[in-house]
């Protein structure tokens, strides 16, 4: 049995001031656990159903605390509705440096609140071998439980890091082009874009905000034939992205 003080201690981590309080993150549900455990993350403790302890055991580093549970208790522990396979308490890794936007491709979010959203927009980036994802303070938080779920394991392989972000597009080189979505903007299936600079994306009911949209040097317009009046800013984002490898 799991007891009280680690109980308190995991579901602390359900909010963002004890993630950064502690320096440690929750992952959910066996994929997401095998990716952290295959990765270079560090993981505190494991807990596991007796079932799936079986199948994996093995791929637990030395020294990680491992504790078996029953299927109610692991559901307890978490946030999801049910979990029969994991959970893990992991350290938030140490900030990377920024890569220059003149020789890499990042993605850039403006506002982007829902967790989900910013899982799957972090898969993406993984998808498309971005650099990183740069969010604004107003960003939802990347260690957000449903954030983390959303990638699907992305989040042991895309840096990400939070900036205020129009002071942050304004310190860039001149030499690296910031894009952005824009109902004006140019028509992305004509143009060639090359995988560098920032691609700014905000969220799908404000759009960018006018401090971050002085910013963009370029902007793209995807083209749409029927009647919907918005498109989800992951799907927009995997649109716009897909155009800067079409010639690769």
């Amino acid at each position: 049995m799991v007891s009280k003080a680690v109980v308190k201690y995991v579901h602390s981590l359900q909010q963002k001031k004890y993630r950064l309080r502690h320096g440690a993150f929750l992952v959910e549900g066996g994929k997401s656990v095998r990716e952290l455990l295959s990765s270079g993350l560090l993981t505190e403790r494991v807990f596991l159903t007796a079932e799936f302890a079986a199948k994996i055991g093995e791929e637990v580093p030395a020294g990680v605390p491992v504790e078996v549970v029953s299927e109610a208790e692991l559901t307890q522990l978490g946030t999801l509705a049910t979990n029969n396979t994991a959970l893990a308490v992991a350290r938030i890794p140490t900030e990377k440096p920024l890569p220059a936007a003149t020789d890499n491709l990042l993605l850039a979010l403006d506002e982007v609140r829902d967790p989900g959203n910013l899982g799957t927009l972090i898969r993406l980036a993984d998808w498309y071998g971005l650099a990183g994802v740069v969010c604004s303070e107003t960003c939802t938080d990347a260690w957000n439980p449903k954030t983390v779920a959303a990638t699907m394991g992305s989040f042991t392989r895309v840096p990400v890091w939070q900036r205020e972000l129009p002071a942050w597009l304004a310190s860039l080189p001149a030499t690296a082009p910031i894009y952005g979505a824009d109902l004006a903007g140019d028509n992305v299936h004509h143009l060639t874009l090359a995988p560098r600079g920032v691609l700014v994306m905000g969220s799908e009911s404000h759009g960018l905000r006018p401090e971050v949209h002085q910013c963009l040097t370029r902007r793209l317009h995807i083209p749409g034939r029927g009647q919907a009046e918005s498109l989800n800013v992951a799907i927009s984002a995997g649109i716009l992205l897909d155009n800067f490898f079409r010639q690769l």
